[in-house]
């Protein structure tokens, strides 16, 4: 029954039942964590292989001839470049490869557009004046950290069905001290939204200030769930069609293909770009890991190596989503007091509970053992004005552990909003 149909007498009643339940789970003393998209040891396991692949009896020598264990090669070797080209389905000669974190190259890359500006012909951003970017919300925390570091002013943007509301976008982006965007365009973290072909084309065509940059993370390019895979425009292209060549840098990783700790990271952009990136790189550093790089090169060999391992990885991932998911569905669909994401793929689901419970929420589900997303980590400056968003991140506890988590947060979910109702 709908909690807002209830009599007080049965809200009461159910708040009774409720606690009870509740002072159960705190009796058995769980100590789990839900906090982060960290891949689970099953998918560590499932990966292991790759650290096989380059040894003392293998070559080191790439077919291209480059020494993987010497200096040189800052933008990464030819093949692993060849292997992020069919994974972006971007051009390779558009790809830079990095270490081993996709975040350490777009900190850098904003920092190069913050003190030295976004083109060899721009000012730096610093210089502007007060320097603002959009932040689709809810979004990705670690995004939010980057532009609080750098004092860069946050602006929220409301995410819909089909990515960032793209009125509010447009009209926002008329202030030339808008600088830039932040974008997860697929599987968004932690909505789960891919962005439809229409709001990529008119992020490209838009009107802005002519050092605007859409910081394109596409973390999740391959990670679909459930056999099912969403389709997204190349941001890259879109720009080049549209007369905005340098508009979007695009950032991606394996670190939830490989290993989060030791994967490896690229960076995709148009010419006048990555030419300008690459001189930064120049002077950054003599050259990335390029015996990881041929590492991953040697295991996954190609785009169908990679997809391989995608489906066994999705083996493991789906079932978690599945618990939360039903656990959801069964306990808390018709109660009028949240709703949820039910994503294609990625690592997250998003929860919205009743207005100004999620931080009641939180505490109810720390107090019971569980480890959440810290309440407003999805919002800028960790800021939720409706003190009702959860990122749930169901890759990492066993389903075991997955299912008690689950249901203690179910059942926090329906004490705060009982507490609240019963004020």
């Amino acid at each position: 029954m709908n909690y807002s149909e209830m009599t007080r007498a049965e809200l009461l009643q159910e708040k009774e039942k409720c606690t009870h339940e509740y002072n159960l789970f705190k009796a058995k003393n769980l100590s789990l964590d839900m906090s982060r998209g960290k891949p689970s040891e099953g998918q560590i396991q499932e990966t292991l292989g790759i650290l096989d692949t380059l040894n003392s009896k293998t070559p080191y020598k790439t077919p291209s001839n480059v020494n993987t264990l010497n200096y040189g090669c800052p933008d990464g070797i030819p093949e692993c470049k060849e292997l992020f080209a069919e994974i972006l389905e971007v051009p390779a000669e558009k790809i830079l490869v990095g270490g081993n974190s996709s975040l350490a190259l777009m900190f850098d890359y904003m920092m190069q557009c913050y003190a030295m500006g976004a083109s060899e012909t721009s000012e730096p951003w610093i210089m502007q004046g007060e320097v603002k970017f959009l932040c689709p919300a809810p979004g990705y925390d670690r995004h939010f950290g980057i532009a609080e570091y750098l004092g860069i002013k946050m602006i929220p943007v409301k995410m819909t069905e089909t990515g960032p509301d793209m009125d509010q976008v447009e009209a926002l982006v008329r202030d030339p001290l808008v600088k830039g965007m932040f974008c997860v365009p697929k599987y968004s973290n932690p909505t789960g939204v891919t962005y439809s072909d229409e709001t990529v084309k008119r992020l490209a065509v838009m009107e802005t200030a002519e050092d605007f940059r859409i910081i394109w993370d596409n973390a999740y390019c391959i990670h679909g769930l459930f056999g099912r895979e969403d389709k997204l425009l190349d941001i890259l292209d879109e720009c080049e069609k549209a007369g905005n060549p340098n508009r979007a840098v695009e950032f991606a990783s394996t670190s939830k293909i490989s290993f989060s700790g030791a994967g490896v990271a690229v960076l995709a952009a148009n010419a006048e770009n990555l030419a300008y990136i690459k001189k930064r790189c120049a002077r950054q550093t003599i050259g990335y890991d390029k015996a990881n790089q041929y590492r991953h090169v040697l295991y996954y060999k190609n785009l169908e190596g990679v997809k391989r391992h995608m489906s066994l990885l999705s083996d493991i991932i789906s079932p978690r989503f599945e618990v939360v998911l039903n656990a959801f569905n069964k306990e808390l669909l018709n109660l009028g007091i949240a709703e949820w994401s039910n994503p294609n793929g990625g690592y997250f689901i998003s929860l919205n509970v009743m207005p100004g419970t999620a931080t009641r929420v939180y505490e109810l589900c720390k107090e019971g053992g569980v480890k959440l997303t810290n309440v407003g980590a999805t919002f800028p400056y960790g800021n939720d004005p409706e003190d009702s968003n959860i990122r749930i991140a169901p890759s990492f506890p066993s389903v075991e552990e997955l299912s008690d988590a689950t249901e203690l947060l179910i059942i926090s979910t329906k004490l705060a909003a009982l507490e609240k109702l019963l004020k």
